[in-house]
């Protein structure tokens, strides 16, 4: 077979079977060359290579792919450089490189496994003088890549899931709270596996919430919104609220960063009293908490309604835990958990 073409070539099982695999240790045997797997991320705005892939495509003595429609193709032509829209078998990839020559293959999306494979039986023969194999990330994923995965995979299960496609802010809003109490458990249990997957169940909650808004149907009777809206609002807000971090105020204590933070938050709010921003449909004892936190932290001494019944005495309780720093909530499911392990040992 000649070197530059695929015409003809034979895979491994092939070779291997009618006993023309070539001798590795024949005098004559031409330098093996080099194969470099190219891989990029499509997460990553195709045509953003890194120096090193840029080298190796310019300096290879032929660029292959497999995919006609990569998305780097239109790049690397306008690049001057000549790709073959071909899918050589391991086999063939080795001819083709005898001879000191470069191969440089552009992976698909999938990353070629059908070519690394039949590379890596040829190279179990002991038999193949193999090339220098190498593989090259032309890429590499931004820190949150991923989540431009979860916005394209919420696209398409709102289009097509017939469950989805139905849902409502309204909907929703349970399986948000659900969540966020999932994750809490998570947290107050310890477990780092758990923990990470209640957190992408979190995140989903607000994934999907910002797709339907996205939409704008007439029965929201409000502008649409999208996930960037949503990230670029916390964006803003972050750095209004930090201007230790992003101003040029100072602060040394976490006492003097929540200072900035009540601070600014009063600027943008305006709002008259303390107690707005608190939701009341919160559980009872978060709620008296946060409550008696937003009192103390204004200054303001404002007694405890007295009163009988047990309301009354979880409330005192609760402000009681919130001025000594214990989150009442916390407490009481500890609490709950020892009870409930006590339960189980007595039905044991």
């Amino acid at each position: 077979m000649n070197a530059t073409s695929f015409e003809g070539g034979d895979d491994v099982d092939g070779a291997e079977a009618n006993g023309t695999a070539p001798d590795a240790t024949a005098s004559d045997a031409p330098a093996p060359g080099r194969i470099v797997l190219l891989t990029t991320s499509h997460r990553v705005a195709p045509g953003l290579l890194s120096w090193a892939a840029w080298q190796v495509l310019h300096s290879a003595d032929r660029v292959l792919c497999a995919d006609g429609a990569h998305p780097q193709l239109p790049y690397l032509r306008e690049a001057g450089i000549t790709v073959d829209e071909t899918s050589p078998t391991a086999q063939e990839l080795v001819d083709a490189a005898a001879g000191g020559r470069t191969l440089v293959v552009v992976a698909t999306g999938e990353g070629e496994p059908r070519l690394t494979d039949g590379l890596a039986r040829l190279a179990g023969t002991g038999r193949i003088q193999m090339p220098d194999l190498e593989l090259l990330p032309a890429s590499y994923d931004l820190p949150g890549a991923r989540l431009l995965d979860l916005v394209q995979v919420m696209d398409r299960i709102r289009a097509e899931c017939p469950w989805s496609s139905q849902q409502t802010h309204k909907g929703l809003a349970k399986y948000g709270i659900e969540e966020a109490y999932e994750l809490v458990e998570a947290i107050e249990e310890g477990d780092r596996d758990e923990l990470r997957e209640e957190l992408g169940d979190v995140l989903l909650q607000v994934v999907f919430h910002a797709r339907i808004a996205e939409e704008g149907r007439p029965e929201d009777g409000a502008e649409p919104f999208s996930i960037d809206d949503v990230a670029g609002g916390i964006v803003t807000k972050l750095i209004h609220r930090h201007p230790h971090v992003f101003g040029d105020e100072t602060a040394t204590t976490p006492e003097e960063v929540k200072e900035h933070w009540l601070r600014t938050k009063a600027v943008e709010k305006q709002r008259t009293s303390v107690t707005e921003g608190v939701p009341l449909g919160q559980p009872g004892l978060a709620l008296a908490a946060k409550l008696s936190s937003r009192a103390r932290t204004a200054g303001l001494d404002v007694p405890l309604p007295q009163g009988e019944g047990i309301g009354y005495e979880l409330l005192a309780i609760a402000a009681r835990a919130e001025a000594e720093g214990v989150d009442p909530e916390a407490a009481l499911r500890a609490a709950a958990r020892v009870y409930r392990d006590a339960i189980r040992a007595t039905e044991g």
